[in-house]
């Protein structure tokens, strides 16, 4: 029998209503009728609260074949938040450019490291493309860190190419303006995060 109908047959066994069933298990009576409809599935901590409720074993209530898929949607998940992780701290990690000599002028004793707002040799319109780069890559790792207990994938999805625009504009960006230090360390950033994915791509085609 599938878990849908399973919690049905559990629920009227034991004569509770869905909005009873919601209450007990803290969840919205939605979401009780979503997973009787089969249109939706409980996460790990729900599963356990159910099993805990009609004093069954998880075993009980999922077949082996969900067993397996709910095995692996669960550490799909766990991967997918770890890359969230990653992509937030690099992303936030930019705003050490506004604090580190990452940035070089030519002087006349030779190439000088300096502060972001040291530079006083370039464009006003350069630098403050500089500074849109950096705020922006902060802002979205921000981003990134406060939605990782969301777990919504559709928008960590999003996130990720827009984190990866914003990494890719600014190492153009350096690079076209000849500051090689800024450029590298975002470069390595854009080269972890696009490995991560590789990564998730390579397990999907396993």
């Amino acid at each position: 029998m599938e878990f849908n109908k399973k919690l049905k047959a559990l629920r009227e066994q034991s004569g509770l209503t869905q909005d009873e069933l919601a209450k007990v298990l803290y969840v919205s009576r939605t979401a009780i009728s979503k997973w009787e409809a089969g249109r939706g599935f409980p996460n790990i901590e729900s599963l356990k609260s159910i099993a805990k409720v009609f004093n069954v074993t998880l075993d009980e209530l999922l077949s082996c074949e969900q067993l397996l898929t709910f095995a692996k949607r669960e550490s799909e998940k766990k991967v997918n938040r770890i890359r969230d992780i990653i992509f937030g701290l690099l992303d936030t990690s930019v705003l050490i450019l506004f604090f580190l000599p990452f940035f070089s002028i030519k002087a006349t004793d030779g190439v000088h490291e300096v502060l972001l707002f040291g530079l006083s040799s370039i464009k006003i319109y350069t630098k403050i493309a500089y500074i849109i780069v950096i705020i922006l890559s902060v802002a979205i790792g921000t981003t990134t860190l406060l939605l990782t207990a969301w777990q919504n994938q559709t928008w960590s999805k999003i996130i990720r190419i827009i984190s990866i625009c914003i990494n890719a504009i600014g190492v153009a960006i350096f690079c076209i303006t000849l500051q090689p230090y800024a450029s590298i360390f975002l470069f390595v950033f854009l080269l972890i995060k696009i490995l991560s994915l590789l990564e998730v791509i390579s397990r999907s085609i396993r």
